[in-house]
């Protein structure tokens, strides 16, 4: 597992700065959210990160799977997201979505910051294909789930050893922000409290 490991990192930089960052959340709607495992706390974290990405201005790309049979992106999302546009896939993987390619090209940022629902499904096919583009998938490990634990516990050990950096959202949200005493840092501090 080392050796495919270290072939994965290659020479990037372990380091995550805001400004090489974009985010993209995948798939939290009404169908699937339902049957999510500890969908609650699950939500609680996921909207932190995605409150705490709009203070540090990290760009968010949001998909929605086939939102005519799962519905659209659960409300307490879409009011923390606010005015931002959808994008619709019927592929598991976000990159096989022109829409979202695009958008993540335009966006030239090599750090993908990702949350959302299945993790053994969506996210973990997203994740390889970002790797196999040569981005650099950033899972945040709290902000991902799946009807059963044991799906998202095995899809981030595989997506851990292809190459994906795994944090939490409180991780990420620090390294983003780097130093103490401004103010993106007294609002990522309020959220996480």
């Amino acid at each position: 597992m080392e050796d495919t490991w270290a072939r994965n990192q290659g020479n990037r930089e372990m380091r995550i700065s805001k400004e090489l960052c974009s985010a993209l959340v995948i798939d939290i709607q009404e169908r699937l959210f339902q049957v999510m495992d500890g969908r609650e706390e699950f939500l609680s974290r996921c909207l932190i990160l995605i409150e705490g990405l709009k203070v540090l201005e990290v760009p968010l790309l949001i998909t929605e799977q086939y939102p005519r049979g799962l519905g659209t992106t659960v409300t307490p999302i879409r009011q923390a997201l606010g005015p931002v546009s959808y994008m619709e896939k019927i592929a598991f993987s976000c990159c096989d979505e022109p829409s979202y390619r695009s958008a993540l090209e335009k966006l030239a940022r090599k750090k993908v910051i990702i949350c959302g629902i299945e993790a053994h499904v969506c996210v973990l096919q997203t994740v390889v294909d970002l790797l196999e583009r040569e981005y650099e998938p950033v899972v945040v490990a709290d902000c991902i789930t799946s009807r059963r634990p044991r799906d998202k516990d095995v899809a981030l050990e595989r997506m851990r050893a292809a190459g994906a950096l795994i944090t939490t959202s409180e991780s990420i949200l620090f390294e983003l922000t780097r130093v103490a005493g401004t103010e993106q840092f007294k609002s990522i501090s309020r959220l996480v409290k």
